[in-house]
């Protein structure tokens, strides 16, 4: 069950209560090249970001939120460090979100106007605790970025906010580790009922990151924990957006374009499964509907994954059978599976055909 957060919002966008998890990226552009930055939100967009983080490193950056945020039609939110002004342009700007810890920008009236900003715009405020950049007492006191300490470092910054009576709160707890991350959000999960965002930071490239984050952030939503995440990678950001639907498809939180089934193959396969899989997965990525497509390579597991999928081949020798929605349709020579499959997906998407 969904652990049950109160609901903030993000200009239009719902988060926490019982609104859909939300996948978040960050731009890796710089904010002040404005063009720049635009096309890649465009990218992110495109793949389905529904939120989108910008870097804010100084006022010139504060000041290009402006122009990024009219051309884009998600959610902003403007990363903040140490500098209070920095948070105040960015307000300015009109961004729909801050990510920064109170605690870190200094004096308490620094904090007080930042929250008297954010209360006159409905501004909601992400207290963001990382693992690499916990206060040096914290450090002292626990002697490194355990579960404990990055938990005592958010209760540290929510009573901040709370005792300047602003609830609208978001919080984050991330670790490259994920047994400290998981445990962690746990903690924590039990103590506030504040919207959480989940992920795990710097997890690596593509390839190690993608397993990394389907590990941890998978861990914590079969929980209930996560009201937004984000797959954090060296590499395209739009790579994570893809990654972060995958993880919340797989546990069926999410509905965003098909789902793949295809066989490891072994011995028994007789059609060149792995070229055609890719190329089916390849030509229907961008699918607008939630179709299960299973490629199948045998005769002893192939006919009953694909008579459960929307759409589905099972591999015979040099052939297979193409079965939609557990009819069998005809048999397919081999050099004609991947455009079967890709035009019947596409046949039923033009049909209007929703899932049974």
């Amino acid at each position: 069950m969904r652990r049950q957060s109160r609901q903030i919002r993000l200009g239009e966008l719902a988060i926490g209560g019982a609104a859909p998890i939300s996948v978040q990226s960050m731009c890796n552009t710089d904010s002040r090249d404005v063009a720049a930055t635009l096309r890649q939100i465009e990218a992110l967009e495109a793949a389905g970001c529904e939120v989108v983080r910008c870097a804010v490193p100084d006022q010139q950056a504060a000041e290009s939120l402006a122009a990024i945020r009219q051309g884009m039609q998600i959610p902003l939110i403007a990363d903040i460090h140490f500098d209070y002004q920095l948070a105040l342009a960015a307000l300015n700007a009109g961004v729909d979100g801050l990510r920064l810890n109170p605690g870190n920008i200094g004096a308490r009236w620094k904090v007080e106007e930042v929250v008297s900003a954010c209360r006159e715009r409905a501004v909601p405020i992400r207290i963001g605790v990382n693992g690499g950049s916990l206060e040096k007492e914290l450090l002292e006191k626990y002697g490194h970025p355990t579960p404990e300490a990055m938990v005592e470092s958010a209760l540290g910054h929510i009573r901040l906010l709370e005792e300047l009576n602003y609830p609208e709160i978001k919080v984050s707890l991330k670790a490259s580790d994920i047994r400290r991350t998981v445990e962690a959000y746990r903690l924590l999960a039990g103590q506030v009922d504040y919207p959480l965002h989940i992920g795990i930071t710097e997890a690596g490239t593509t390839w190690s990151g993608t397993i990394k984050s389907a590990v941890g952030l998978g861990t914590l939503l079969y929980d209930g924990i996560g009201d937004t995440l984000r797959v954090s990678l060296t590499g395209d950001p739009v790579e994570e957006v893809r990654v972060g639907f995958e993880i919340l498809k797989s546990l069926q939180l999410r509905e965003r374009g098909p789902v793949f089934v295809s066989c490891p193959t072994c011995g028994r396969c007789q059609i060149d499964l792995i070229e055609i899989a890719e190329e089916v997965e390849r030509r229907l990525h961008d699918l607008p509907k939630a179709l299960t497509i299973a490629v199948m390579g045998c005769v002893v597991n192939g006919p009953g994954e694909a008579r459960e999928a929307d759409l589905g081949i099972a591999g015979g020798k040099g052939q297979g059978i193409l079965f939609r929605r557990g009819e069998l349709v005809r048999k397919v020579p081999q050099s004609e599976l991947a455009d079967a499959l890709v035009d019947a997906a596409w046949e039923m998407v033009d049909a209007g055909e929703q899932q049974p």
